[in-house]
């Protein structure tokens, strides 16, 4: 079911009555007008909220979060939020789902609490493609809705950089400072020579200095930060070469060998890189 005003389409698509799904869409939609929105008990459901046009920001886990373009926020359930146009018109787009597979996946995926995504070039998923996709089905019982929502959520994981409020991004940091040093280690992910060491010189800081920056700014040390990048990159390398090998992947995200990139693939999403890919068919 859908419903167009003043410009903003939604659509639902459970139908009343029916059996929900492991992983339902409750709705999914676009608002080019977004209304400011206060919700002191948090949402029933999970909610992805991202901008379409112009700049928001939101109010989440006691911080003040901008949602420029290229951005969005996922809300977990009941956690108390709110939030408006920064500047003038704010544009949305909006998907709200449920059930006990979406809690499982963003497990696996390491979404464990409310995050705020960004992205620097377009994102593979796209919302409004959704939207249009749903409209155009007859699918009675949500069943077209939920796989591309799962799509959707994996990604999500895989395509874009998150922070937690309150994990760093608002504490004392400087996010701004890393900013060059996390684009020169993005440049050299396929070495796996990269030191602490090296870090430190790229930066001009102290490894006590840059520690700090690091852990106060996102929560995580230097290398854990590399090697989030490095498996940041594996994923999106699975998914976009169906016919890379492991090994292959492995090289070019700065592993010393497979059995490595296997075994720390692992850790970090609890499933080897090709059952991860054979999740995205």
């Amino acid at each position: 079911m859908g419903d167009i005003g003043a410009g903003h389409r939604r659509i639902t698509p459970l139908p009343p009555g029916t059996q929900p799904l492991p992983l339902y869409v409750d709705s999914i939609g676009n608002h080019p007008e977004q209304e400011a929105i206060r919700r002191p008990e948090g949402f029933p459901g999970y909610h992805w909220l991202e901008t379409s046009g112009g700049e928001g920001r939101i109010v989440l886990g006691g911080d003040i979060l901008a949602l420029p373009p290229r951005s969005g926020v996922l809300i977990l359930p009941g956690v108390p939020h709110r939030y408006e146009a920064a500047l003038g018109t704010w544009g949305t787009m909006y998907l709200t789902f449920g059930g006990p597979l979406a809690a499982e996946l963003l497990r696996l995926l390491r979404i464990e609490r409310s995050m705020r995504f960004t992205w620097r070039t377009a994102p593979p998923f796209s919302l409004l493609a959704m939207l249009d996709e749903v409209a155009r089905s007859r699918d009675l019982l949500g069943q077209e809705a939920s796989s591309l929502a799962y799509r959707f959520l994996l990604q999500l994981g895989s395509y874009a950089a998150a922070d937690a409020p309150g994990q760093g991004g608002g504490g004392g940091g400087d996010p701004e400072r890393l900013r060059p040093l996390i684009a020169w280690m993005e440049e050299r992910l396929a070495d796996p020579a990269i030191r602490l060491e090296d870090l430190c010189a790229a930066a001009g800081l102290s490894a006590r200095r840059l520690g700090d920056l690091f852990r106060v700014s996102l929560g995580l040390s230097p290398y854990s930060y590399l090697l989030h990048l490095r498996i940041r990159r594996a994923k999106a390398l699975l998914v976009r070469d169906s016919n890379a090998t492991v090994a292959d992947i492995a090289a070019a995200c700065g592993f010393r060998d497979a059995s490595h990139f296997i075994a720390v693939f692992r850790r970090h999403t609890s499933m080897t890189p090709l059952q991860y890919r054979r999740l995205q068919l």
